[in-house]
């Protein structure tokens, strides 16, 4: 599975075998994290590595295998390390011995499609000087920035770390509140998590401890409770909670209980604000009354994780789909950074999870092949909202009125 550190900013290290981008990864961070080797193709699938940047924070670092690899298993190689263009926030192409050519162009080229920030580090400077023609070569198609450095001399890190600091967009490192611009100081806001099969044991699911801690962070009062125990403390208590924030799930359960007047939306929905098309899944989620027999529909979840009878991607949400459209539908299921089908138009809906376990980067570009492809696109907490009739009232805490949401739509 996933872990919460795949939300850091994700570099990527691309070059031809064995110009020292593993070299280069060590001397950046200042120890042996990276295999190095004299043998050309050292470094074979991408790896990631979790490092700390001064004055960017931590980030992983993938190292990828030389985009000059050769042979069916180079090839095979050379496609992994594409594949990474998707998963990551900002490049660094490796150069050395004034090698710039067709393998480095296609490599720019690919930056530039998948709009990714780079730069250039002329690595072995100190063996061979960056020549002027060389330079000039890389002056003709692009601007990124360009740096000689030695992994032998790194008498300019601060100008690479410098240069990474100007590239990596600044939303993927500056934590954005979850719920900030929704509630002010003091309020009370109260967390519905239901507890099943699917629940870890002993602990809170990823969403739910970042929901917890956006809440304290912006100083107002958490509740946590059992969708089970809802209805008890609505009764008993006298606190008008300033937000309710359920498991998307429990919509069914809970939307007669939380009373009309108090903000009601779910955590997958305040997570696909955060890491989603948040425009284009409120467009996507009325495409659900449309579906006809024999549609096929993608649901796409970004961890991967033991499957149960509860499992909402695989089982509830299919389920619920089929009862409330009346149609015989057919379901693909990917999990992680899964390949996605070639034949994207033979779908008519996609449905995503909150992505809580992956970067908003990753996330929208998942997503980018879709929308290029005119297929209607939403999210879990959306999809059950529209389902059980409270579409609206789940999205109305992110509007100041019914005719701005009306303009989402």
């Amino acid at each position: 599975m996933n872990k919460g550190r795949d939300q850091k900013p994700h570099i990527g290290i691309f070059g031809r075998r064995n110009n020292g981008k593993s070299s280069f990864i060590n001397t950046l961070v200042g120890q042996e994290v990276s295999i190095v080797s004299e043998r050309s193709g050292t470094t074979t699938d991408p790896v990631k590595k979790s490092i700390e940047i001064f004055g960017i924070g931590p980030v992983i670092m993938v190292d990828t295998a030389g985009i000059d690899d050769t042979g069916e298993l180079g090839e095979k190689r050379v496609k992994k390390t594409l594949q990474v263009l998707a998963t990551i926030d900002c490049a660094i192409l490796i150069i050395a011995n004034n090698q710039f050519g067709t393998f480095e162009l296609n490599l720019i080229r690919d930056f530039k499609t998948h709009e990714l920030p780079f730069i250039i580090v002329h690595n072995k400077s100190d063996l061979q000087p960056l020549s002027v023609n060389t330079r000039q070569q890389i002056k003709d198609h692009t601007s990124s920035d360009l740096i000689d450095f030695s992994t032998l001399r790194p008498v300019n890190m601060d100008e690479v770390i410098d240069a990474l600091k100007k590239n990596i967009p600044e939303t993927s490192y500056v934590n954005r509140s979850l719920i900030g611009d929704l509630i002010s100081e003091g309020d009370y806001v109260l967390l519905v998590t239901p507890i099943d099969s699917e629940a870890p044991e002993g602990r809170m699911i990823l969403p739910q401890q970042m929901a917890i801690r956006d809440v304290l962070d912006n100083h107002c009062i958490c509740i946590v409770l059992r969708e089970t125990e809802l209805k008890h403390f609505f009764e008993t208590s006298n606190i008008t909670p300033r937000l309710v924030i359920t498991d998307s799930q429990a919509f069914g359960d809970i939307k007669g209980i939380v009373p009309e007047d108090v903000p009601l939306t779910s955590f997958s929905i305040v997570f696909s604000r955060l890491k989603g098309d948040f425009d284009n899944y409120i467009k996507g989620a009325e495409k659900i009354s449309r579906l006809k027999d024999g549609d096929n529909v993608m649901i796409m979840e970004s961890c991967t994780h033991r499957i149960s009878c509860e499992d909402i991607g695989r089982t509830k949400l299919p389920a619920w789909l089929q009862k409330f459209t009346g149609k015989k539908l057919n379901f693909t299921i990917i999990s992680g950074m899964t390949d996605v089908p070639e034949n994207l138009t033979d779908y008519s809906l996609l449905i995503q999870c909150g992505g809580c376990m992956f970067t908003r980067k990753q996330i929208l570009n998942r997503l980018k092949p879709f929308t290029n492809n005119a297929v209607s696109i939403t999210n879990y907490g959306m999809a059950i909202a529209y389902m059980n009739g409270i579409f609206e009232r789940a999205l109305q805490p992110f509007f100041l009125d019914n005719n701005h949401l009306n303009d989402h739509k």
